[in-house]
């Protein structure tokens, strides 16, 4: 019996959210494969050497009621030479414009100063910008150490913020790294079509995998 009112599926269904989501840390703590592993495909050269990532690039998250765009920076560092002050630079930037600022902490390295300086970029940088924060690495340790690195994280920035486990190359947890980063975004529009995975021109990705195998093999 109707009442005349039409219900359907769609009015449970829930609110499309969108936004730009941005990795920070240290060099080397696994921001690439981390960007790589949420998009599903690789978009972003990874490597054992520090500030192997040399310009933005953008990854595209696609999912039913979200799409997250990523953009993967250079590592945030004091610096010591002209290149690291332009990469710096670089990340300053970026973080003006982005929704969210994820904050990684590798599981296996105790958190320092270096940490606790970028924290303060970022509040500095990116008043606006959520801040959360993401344990990466986790494969590379036990239980209870990446237990002790989530407490350590929470002092750093704060209880009130969010944070995630994850490891990237065992894929654990990434979904729910994706659906607190959609939480965390406002209702909005998919700013790419559905099945892009990145804004980089194919050339520039095949320029940066090349580099990737001459920074591994040289």
């Amino acid at each position: 019996m109707s009442d005349g009112v039409d219900i359907t599926e769609s009015d449970d269904e829930p609110e499309f959210r969108s936004g730009f989501i941005c990795f920070v840390g240290r060099p080397n703590t696994g921001k690439s494969t981390l960007t790589n592993a949420l998009v599903g495909e690789k978009v972003a050269i990874t490597s054992s050497r520090p500030q192997t990532t040399r310009h933005t690039i953008r990854g595209i998250v696609n999912r039913d009621h979200v799409q997250l765009i990523l953009v993967d920076t250079p590592g945030l560092h004091r610096p010591r030479t002209l290149l690291g002050k332009r990469l710096n630079e670089l990340v300053k930037d970026t973080l003006a414009d982005v929704d969210v600022i994820g904050l990684c902490i590798p599981a296996d390295e105790k958190i320092g100063p270096g940490d606790r300086w970028i924290v303060d970029q970022v509040k500095q940088l990116a008043p606006r910008s959520t801040l959360m924060g993401v344990v990466t690495k986790t494969d590379k340790v036990g239980p209870d150490q990446v237990a002790a690195q989530l407490m350590a994280l929470s002092e750093l920035i704060g209880a009130d913020h969010e944070i995630v486990p994850v490891s990237s190359t065992k894929n654990k947890q990434i979904d729910v790294l994706v659906d607190v980063l959609a939480g965390l975004c406002e209702p909005g529009p998919a700013f790419y079509p559905d099945g892009e995975i990145t804004d980089e021109p194919e050339e520039t990705l095949m320029a940066e995998f090349i580099r990737e195998a001459a920074l591994e093999g040289v």
